[in-house]
């Protein structure tokens, strides 16, 4: 099986972070990135006339898409969030890629899995595993939707303005490309997904167009995104494995291969897993995109690198580059699917933790222990966060009268 480990940027220089705790992430965070450079963006209001969020997804089939690499099936599917009223001007994208998680909910598998583990049998080990990161999964297992984990933060910035995308990447997950392969798969993942909003937005037509499906009763959903969707303004953010695979996405060397007409501006690598990468730096290297990074210190996933990897990205970049510690944060709370009180398959608490240390944590090997965030404060101080980025270099860090009252 594949797992982080620190082979590689687990050796980089040390970089010295800022904190971040849930009690003050809503009030800190704005006021230091309204601080940060300027952003090439032009100011502007993405939430003119938001009256509420709706919520479609899409899935246009398990296998409607292969990597290049290995022709290995991917799914395209998604979750969107957007304002109800999409009102006259076109509004910012937010993408939002999961990473590495078991594929398929398949509960005996687990089961199976973690009675192999305790009894030291690993072919037993590897053989229910190999049915958790299945892909398509086998027919009457339904797939884990890792993609509405981040609900939260479709919803908080839907609210802000935003038309934000969730993309699912059960294949991707599921297959065997690893290391920049990886990274460079979740890329090429999202610029998939972007050139069919882009055919979308410019003439309603495409794939996309008809098959959006309303999300709590999964009835055919009609919405008109066409001349909605400002794709001059896109941000994106990736979580563990996809932390790597947006800032592979956004790297100099890989413009060439966003669609036409789009333009990223800001990219957040949450959790980033950049542990498993190799050590070429100049396939990740951004000179003028923002970057921001954020890491939970009782991660058991992810260790410190996260931060100086990102630190070695940018460091020659003349954009916003925002390191944050987040205090009492684990890696699987971010996504909802991830997280023990959804219930789902293979959800976990991944921090470390002692018998003697009730309500406390550390990160993946580490001695140090403090107060653990619970799920829904480690969601809100990351939601907090991940909006005052966005609207910092998506929309210069405005918001309007519509915003604050509704109207």
């Amino acid at each position: 099986m594949k797992h982080p480990d620190t082979s590689t940027a687990a050796r980089r220089r040390p970089l010295r972070a800022r904190a971040l705790t849930a009690s003050t992430a809503a009030l800190f965070l704005p006021q230091v990135l309204a601080g940060s450079p300027a952003s090439a963006v032009t100011p502007g209001d993405p939430a003119q006339g938001t009256r509420g969020v709706a919520v479609v997804t899409y899935n246009l089939g398990d296998q409607a898409h292969r990597l290049p690499e290995t022709g290995e099936p991917v799914e395209i599917a998604g979750t969107v969030h957007y304002p109800k009223d999409l009102g006259t001007t076109p509004r910012p994208l937010v993408v939002l890629l999961h990473g590495w998680h078991e594929t398929c909910a398949d509960r005996s598998a687990a089961a199976a899995r973690a009675a192999a583990e305790e009894a030291g049998d690993w072919d037993a080990y590897e053989a229910a595993s190999r049915k958790l990161y299945s892909w398509p999964c086998a027919p009457g297992t339904r797939p884990i939707a890792s993609d509405r984990g981040y609900d939260y933060l479709g919803e908080k910035l839907a609210g802000d303005g935003f038309i934000v995308v969730s993309l699912r990447a059960n294949g991707i997950n599921a297959s065997s490309v690893e290391s920049d392969g990886n990274a460079s798969a979740r890329a090429g993942l999202i610029n998939k997904h972007l050139a069919l909003w882009q055919q979308l937005d410019a003439s309603g037509r495409g794939p996309l167009a008809g098959a959006f499906r309303d999300a709590a009763t999964g009835r055919p959903a009609r919405v008109d995104f066409r001349r909605h969707v400002d794709l001059n303004r896109v941000g994106t953010m990736g979580h563990s494995r996809a932390g790597a695979g947006v800032t592979w996405q956004a790297a100099d060397r890989h413009k060439d291969q966003w669609p036409a007409g789009v333009k990223i501006r800001s990219v957040l690598a949450l959790a980033p897993a950049y542990n498993v990468m190799t050590e070429d730096m100049t396939a990740y290297e951004i000179t003028d995109t923002p970057l921001a990074v954020v890491r939970g210190t009782c991660d058991g996933q992810v260790g410190p690198e996260a931060l100086t990897f990102a630190a070695d990205a940018t460091a020659r970049s003349s954009a916003g580059f925002h390191p944050f510690e987040m205090r009492g944060a684990n890696h699987n709370y971010f996504n909802t699917q991830w997280s023990p009180e959804s219930g789902e398959v293979a959800a976990r608490d991944d921090a470390g933790h002692d018998a003697d240390r009730p309500g406390q944590c550390t990160e993946r090997g580490g001695s140090t222990f403090e107060t653990q965030l619970s799920e829904a404060a480690q969601r809100r101080a990351g939601a907090a966060y991940t909006a005052a980025f966005f609207r910092r270099y998506l929309t210069g860090g405005e918001r309007s009268e519509a915003v604050t009252t509704g109207r």
